[in-house]
């Protein structure tokens, strides 16, 4: 073999090494800080910092209380109701000495914001759903000042928002384990990954939960005496509770008195549908940018498109799509109830259909919503996913929408809610593909 030849080989096996070595689909740190992601050192555009130039700019000002500190102005100026609080007593976020069952930490979140409040902390713990950065981190000093300033993180929440248990992605996790009296968990029990899939008994361990779930047993309010886990665990008392008073907690040190289970079942579904977004456009960007770069190499056409560079963008096209439909969703066995006004709150917000439907309408008999498409769809960070991969999953969607995909992942979608989510996305969401709109009424299911 001439010597220029072999030297092409040699780099066209280093080059799909390189391409396949993302093949598991987890990233390192380092791979967050170069090209093409920058996660550091690429200035966001978010929530936060948009509210940050208001605040430059002298449009807006935070007004400090003595006990909420920032809480109030805040959720204000970023649009938060404060109906979506939900509490957890287990030492497992930053400022873990502040948080018991006797003083929770209480969570504040919209459609891509979260917020963080303790009592007597000397930070708000904030995050900001990106479009380019996935999800950036945020801490507001707890002090008076006459133009308080949000501190970017880094490195420091990343240990645990973008470690492995997110695959390395910068984004969210809710987590459900046992918890002793001091707030504590109690790892020798185990502890779980919450999302929608996950089954109602192993939720919300560590967190506080009002409303209520007929018959349906979870783990939130349990609090062990002894940090020993007994199978069966006794969770009994701690179910269908209205009134937190009753399991020593002094609600007048927050914003509402609710745990609202409602809202507890949302947030679980958005973090892990805000995570798949971010892993389906760094997937995405790297898997175009690595490929151009192997392109160059070996002289290829700058259009060239290699099969793993496809099957990268399917892979995770294809996680995305399987989420936003509510693939292996965990059911409901009894009717769910909140106890604050989070759910009319939410519903609220729209957009409907000339029918009035929205994907936005809860079920909370069988399901969460009663049309299982995730309004995520409408989200900024979902418009601002790379062309190759949105156009990947708005196809799916497309298929699966008119009948045309009937595999086991998409059964507990009847013709009934492929019909109604279809005339829904049309009637609502405008940027569809010209495909979308072309085809008759006629081939709906």
């Amino acid at each position: 073999m001439p010597s220029s030849r072999l030297g092409v080989c040699i780099h066209w096996f280093a080059g799909a090494a390189f391409l396949c070595g993302f093949a598991t689909g987890r990233l390192s740190a380092d791979d967050l800080e170069a090209e093409p992601i920058h996660y550091s050192s690429s200035p966001p555009c978010n929530a936060v910092s948009r509210l940050e130039e208001r605040l430059k700019a002298g449009k807006v000002r935070l007004v400090y209380e003595q006990h909420f500190g920032y809480l109030r102005s805040l959720l204000r100026e970023l649009g938060i109701r404060t109906s979506s609080q939900v509490l957890v007593f287990s030492k497992t976020s930053l400022q873990r000495q502040r948080i018991s069952p006797q003083t929770p930490r209480a969570l504040y979140f919209s459609d891509d914001m979260y917020v963080g409040f303790c009592q007597s902390g000397e930070v708000m713990e904030v995050s900001a759903v990106d479009s380019l950065l996935g999800t950036v981190f945020y801490l507001l000093k707890q002090a008076p000042a006459e133009r308080p300033r949000f501190m970017r993180q880094g490195e420091a929440c990343l240990l645990c928002h973008g470690s492995s248990q997110n695959q390395g992605f910068p984004g969210h996790l809710i987590r459900s384990v046992y918890t002793d009296s001091s707030g504590l968990p109690v790892l020798s029990g185990g502890s779980y990954r919450i999302d929608q899939t996950s089954p109602i008994k192993i939720r919300w361990g560590g967190w506080y939960v009002t409303g209520n779930l007929g018959n349906q047993t979870h783990l939130g309010n349990l609090i062990l005496q002894d940090r020993q886990v007994e199978e069966p665990v006794d969770s009994l008392k701690g179910m269908n509770l209205s009134d937190l008073r009753t399991l020593g907690v002094d609600c007048s040190k927050y914003l509402t008195p609710h745990s609202d289970v409602v809202a507890l079942m949302v947030l679980e579904h958005q973090t892990e549908g805000h995570n798949l977004i971010t892993r389906a456009s760094f997937q995405t960007r790297m898997a175009l940018h690595q490929e151009a770069a192997l392109n160059r190499e070996l002289g290829e056409r700058p259009d060239h498109r290699w099969e793993s560079t496809t099957v990268r963008i399917r892979s995770a096209g294809e996680a995305l799509v399987k989420y936003l439909l509510f693939s292996d969703e965990a059911r409901l066995s009894d009717k769910v109830h909140g106890t604050s006004t989070f759910a009319a709150d939410f519903v609220l917000r729209g957009p409907r259909d000339a029918r009035g439907r929205s994907l936005r309408d809860f079920d909370l008999e069988h399901r969460l919503f009663k049309y299982p498409c995730s309004y995520l769809i409408y989200s900024a960070s979902f418009d601002a996913l790379p062309v190759q991969v949105k156009d990947y999953v708005l196809r799916r969607l497309w298929d699966i929408l008119n009948g045309r995909d009937s595999s086991k992942e998409f059964v507990h979608l009847t013709a009934a809610d492929r019909k109604s989510i279809l005339e829904i996305l049309l009637a609502t969401k405008q940027d569809l593909p010209d495909y979308w709109r072309s085809v008759s009424r006629s081939t709906t299911p």
